[in-house]
């Protein structure tokens, strides 16, 4: 039953893993029969993810064991996201509530199994690594930032400042640590624990940005509905940048294809052209490209 999923595994298990990974992707629906599960690997911490049960279960993860022949999983988790509140069991090993994992350099916290998402979202990882490289001296504006990831990497590229807004404040105080973990200077990083749609003021304070990341919830009660609200961010850009400002603004909705975002840029701000699209990490395959995650890269 599960064969496709332990092929997938043997291969990725027989190497060392250091970094954060996806290892096996269901929900791209290139496994038939298998959307329904998504394992993820933080060291030393395996994350089970099932959008509705996984059936034989104790089974999946003693032919997961015994395919590490190099003893990197010291726990599994199993997180239930088809019921009320994703409920999460470590069903073997320690448990780990909190730890911190390394990418590309940079340190993260992560907490696989405590809330709906770990903290760190793995099909991100080409954008933070080009946000290291490229963000140089750059005013960098973050919208609902959740943990500061792409904060985190902006930074460490050399960014003069990071402003990171989400309406979470558990979120922002997450990011803050994430910055701690990196050794970043404080007074880089501007927080604001607030909703975006409430504090385009206090934003404007620190214009004008040479780069906004825009990277909202699909949707989110009370924060943000992609297909709704978009809109008003957009309409929001001739008060944030200038002159050969960018803007890296994602759609991770399954309803809105591969046009709706550019088109929206143009008929908004038809100053910002399309400069191409960043890709999901690699592990990320899916088979419905127009309904996963897209990464879009605008320049004035």
């Amino acid at each position: 039953m599960y064969q496709q999923i332990l092929s997938r595994l043997a291969l990725s298990l027989q190497n060392p893993l250091p970094e954060p990974r996806r290892l096996f992707h269901g929900r791209g629906h290139m496994f038939e029969g298998l959307e329904h599960v998504n394992i993820d690997f933080f060291p030393p911490v395996l994350l089970l993810t099932g959008y509705k049960p996984i059936d034989e279960l104790q089974e999946l993860i003693d032919a997961i064991k015994a395919l590490d022949v190099l003893n990197q999983i010291k726990s599994v988790v199993y997180q239930q996201r088809s019921s009320k509140g994703a409920p999460a069991e470590w069903v073997w090993g320690e448990k780990f509530e909190v730890l911190t994992v390394e990418e590309n350099g940079l340190k993260f916290e992560v907490q696989p199994g405590q809330h709906q998402n770990a903290g760190l979202f793995l099909d991100m990882r080409p954008l933070r690594k080009w946000l290291k490289k490229y963000s140089d001296g750059k005013n960098v504006l973050n919208l609902f930032s959740y943990t500061c990831s792409l904060s985190v990497a902006a930074l460490a590229g050399g960014a003069r400042q990071v402003v990171s807004v989400d309406m979470s404040k558990p979120s922002i105080n997450w990011g803050k640590r994430n910055h701690a973990l990196n050794n970043h200077n404080p007074n880089a990083v501007r927080s604001l624990p607030l909703n975006v749609f409430k504090a385009w003021k206090k934003i404007e304070k620190g214009a004008p940005y040479d780069l906004v990341i825009i990277d909202p919830p699909t949707r989110q009660r009370g924060s943000f509905d992609a297909e709704k609200d978009y809109v008003q961010v957009l309409k929001k850009l001739d008060r944030l940048t200038s002159k050969n400002s960018e803007v890296i603004a994602t759609l991770n909705s399954p309803y809105l294809g591969l046009d709706h975002l550019p088109n929206l840029m143009q008929r908004y701000q038809s100053k910002f052209r399309l400069l191409g699209e960043f890709p999901a990490s690699e592990e990320f395959e899916d088979k419905y490209p127009e309904r996963a995650l897209k990464i879009f890269h605008f320049k004035q």
